[in-house]
Order: C-alpha cells, then sequence, then structure tokens
C-alpha cells in the first residue's frame, strides 16, 4: 500500500480500515487528504470490505479552510470550486462507487464534506456523541460534496431542507430515527459494533454485494424497467459465482456458508 500522511490505512485479513488522522483540527480535510482517501481505495487490492473512522474526538469537522488548495471559502474567486472538482468529490466517488461494502463509524462531528462522506457509506454507524452538520449557509454558501443528493434521498425534501437552510445539528439518536444512519450507540461500543458489522461483511458473498450496491444506484436515479433488467443480469452473474454455488451447498447441508469473494 501507498505511504500516507492525513491517513492511516490498516489491513486485517479481508477488512481494510482507514482511519482520518488529523485529530488536532478535529480530522479536518485538507485537499491532500481527500486525495489520499481517494489513493486508499485504489490500493484495496483484494479487500472485501472498508471500514472509515476518525482519530480522536471527531470523525471530520469538514474541509480544512486554512489549507493550502483547499479553496478558502473567504478567499472567494472560484477556488473553492476547482478544490471540489480536483479533490472533494472524486474521494466521495470513489466512496460510492466502491465495489465492496463501506462502513463508516462517526465519532463527534461529521460536518460539511465530513458528513457527505459519513453518509456516502453503505453502513453509517454513530456514536451518541455524533452529530451531522450541513453549516454552509451561515457564511452565505452550500452544502456541496454530494450533500445535496445524499441528504435528500436518504430522508427526504423536508428534512433535507431542515438540515441545508436552517444549519442545525443533528444528532446522532436523531439521525437513526430520521433513517440518516444505519444505528446509533454508546459511544464506547462504536468501534466494537463497526467492526462486527464490517468483518461479517468482509466475510459475506462480495460479488453479490458489488451487484446489490450497483442496483441500489439504479434504482435511485432510473425507472423499475431499467431496474429489473439491471436486477436480471446481476443475478446471471451472481449466479455464476463460486460463492453463489458454496451457498447453495450450505443451504442443502444445512451449514453455514464460507464465502471466498469470488
Amino acid at each position: 500500500m501507498s505511504d500516507y500522511e492525513t491517513i492511516r490505512v490498516e489491513r486485517d485479513g479481508p477488512l481494510t480500515i482507514i482511519t482520518l488522522n488529523r485529530p488536532e483540527r478535529l480530522n479536518a480535510m485538507p485537499p491532500q487528504m481527500a486525495d489520499e482517501l481517494g489513493q486508499a481505495f485504489y490500493d484495496l487490492g483484494d479487500t472485501r470490505a472498508v471500514l472509515i473512522t476518525g482519530e480522536g474526538k471527531g470523525f471530520c469537522s469538514g474541509a480544512d479552510l486554512s489549507a493550502r488548495g483547499s479553496g478558502s471559502a473567504l478567499g472567494g474567486k472560484g477556488g473553492s470550486h476547482e478544490a471540489l472538482i480536483q479533490h472533494y468529490n472524486p474521494a466521495v466517488s470513489q466512496l460510492i462507487r466502491a465495489d465492496v461494502p463501506v462502513i463508516c463509524a462517526v465519532n463527534g462531528p461529521a460536518a460539511g464534506v465530513g458528513c457527505s462522506l459519513a453518509l456516502a457509506a453503505d453502513f453509517t454507524i454513530a456514536a451518541k456523541s455524533a452529530y451531522f452538520l450541513q453549516a454552509f449557509v451561515n457564511i452565505g454558501l452550500v452544502p456541496d460534496g454530494g450533500s445535496t443528493w445524499l441528504l435528500t434521498r436518504a430522508i427526504g425534501r423536508a428534512r433535507a431542507t431542515r438540515m441545508m437552510m436552517l444549519g442545525e445539528k443533528i444528532s446522532g439518536e436523531q439521525a437513526e430515527e430520521w433513517g440518516l444512519v444505519y444505528k446509533c450507540v454508546d459511544d464506547d461500543a462504536l468501534m466494537d459494533e463497526a467492526r462486527a458489522l464490517a468483518t461479517k461483511l468482509a466475510n459475506g458473498p462480495t460479488l453479490a454485494y458489488a451487484h446489490i450496491k450497483r442496483n441500489i444506484a439504479t434504482a435511485i436515479d432510473q425507472n423499475l424497467q431499467m431496474v429489473l433488467l439491471a436486477e436480471a443480469e446481476a443475478q446471471r452473474i451472481a449466479g455464476g459465482s463460486e460463492d453463489a454455488m458454496e451457498g447453495g451447498m450450505a443451504f442443502l447441508q444445512k451449514r453455514k456458508p464460507e464465502f471466498k469473494g469470488r
């Protein structure tokens, strides 16, 4: 794997754990961190699931406006537009397009692009101390990093409008109530819960997961007929996999399947 300065990447068998590692800044994300996160997804190799969390007291407090190349909102003149196009948007896209399950364990604030990052995962587990925030409106800006798309589809127009136009903090417990996250847990249980889920997914039918993710994306953006076609094609591919054969045999033999990700 590559060497990184702003994130930490560890392998545990089929699971890759990525930790945003600027705790002194509540893991505020400079362009370098966005680039390194994207590179980490290119470097996954035979990884079968990814767990992302933040070091210290925060998940990610947003883009680091003080960092060189961040396109400081206070500087204007299109700098933030360039930073989004070249750094932040590609990182969020990498997360969404990953062929393996992605789990985010959110500790403390997930603000701005940090909120986008958390919501781009397939499963987001929040600590009770966590909160989700779209504060752009407070400085005369608009949500970015995919937040408009992610929030509206996750919690509907009314609640997304509330978050983006009022700039209110949404607690981990409220996020669970709204269906914004998979679940909210006690702070001291966060990493155990997230790791257990990530490990389960890392040992599951990886090819089937990839096609489920693609079909969900198709379902969001396409009509029913397109979804039916996508499901049929995905089922054809998954049905010929080693994992599908193993799943069928395990069912007949009344035992737990041992998926290999092939």
